[in-house]
């Protein structure tokens, strides 16, 4: 019985490297990406039934198996577990949703070249919140000490996630005492749709990343958004890269390569597709 076990999963063993199935379930001609498709412009569903993800980070990623020669399959998750599964590679090679690169982070996974800025923004219902100035470049923002006392709502483990927290956490964060509070949320649409709604979820505003959050205002004529800044002068700034397993050298070179090619004004290009203003 014994002997035949073992020529069982042998055969079966053939049988899957035939298919090109790795034991975990893997195609070895397949980069699994996992994302989370409600950060728009870089990530959403579109399409004619509204099932298609995607978004500047797919149309990087499709370039990216163009030139391995490889398929590319997109899986929508949580947020704030696409860390984890890339770490692991057990069901995915890397991560591509508008992900901030932060030391915590680089400690479970490879970071590609950065290849966006961004900064924090606010979304606010009309009128409800006072701008605190504008920059000479002509950008309105409000300083993080006008939120002092609210309820902030944020998508769980963002970077607007974790900026809030540590302004409220940290003694010298401008927060710290206010009784501002953070509510988390699976994505920033459900945190702007909580903006004044008078009950348990209820948020005064969102903090985001400023494309999803124009993108958003954008589309909804009863928010406005202004740019979260420290003082008159510092932003609360960060920088986009995509997240690989450590050690799949090839595919993080591959990233790099196109993101090389692309250059600043090929990923404007894309997100001004995506924004729909070309």
């Amino acid at each position: 019985m014994k002997k035949l076990l073992m020529t069982l999963t042998a055969a079966l063993l053939v049988a899957a490297s035939a298919l090109g199935i790795s034991a975990c379930g893997k195609d070895p001609n397949t980069i699994y990406v996992d994302t989370n498709a409600y950060f728009a412009p870089f990530e959403y569903y579109g399409g004619e039934k509204g099932t298609e993800i995607m978004g500047v980070d797919i149309d990087i990623m499709n370039m990216v198996g163009e030139k391995l020669g490889k398929n590319v399959k997109f899986i929508n998750t949580d947020f704030d577990v696409i860390i984890d599964n890339v770490e692991s590679g057990k069901k995915y090679d890397c991560g591509a949703a508008g992900i901030t690169i932060t030391e915590e982070r680089q400690e479970k996974v490879a970071f590609s070249n950065p290849y966006f800025t961004s900064v924090q923004y606010v979304i606010v219902k009309n009128d409800s919140l006072t701008k605190d100035g504008t920059t000479t470049d002509g950008v309105d923002y409000i300083l993080w000490d006008s939120l002092a006392g609210k309820t902030i709502g944020v998508q769980r483990d963002t970077t607007g996630d974790i900026y809030a927290n540590d302004e409220i956490d940290s003694e010298k964060g401008t927060l710290h005492g206010s009784g501002a509070e953070v509510k988390q949320f699976d994505n920033a649409q459900l945190a702007v749709d909580a903006i004044g709604i008078g009950n348990s979820l209820s948020v005064d505003l969102v903090v985001v990343d400023k494309l999803p959050a124009q993108f958003i205002v954008n589309n909804n004529s009863n928010y406005q958004c202004y740019a979260l800044y420290y003082d008159e002068e510092t932003a609360t700034e960060e920088q986009y890269a995509i997240c690989v397993t450590k050690g799949n050298d090839e595919l993080l070179s591959a990233i790099n390569a196109v993101l090389t090619e692309l250059g600043t004004s090929g990923i404007n290009a894309l997100v001004s597709k995506h924004l729909g203003l070309n």
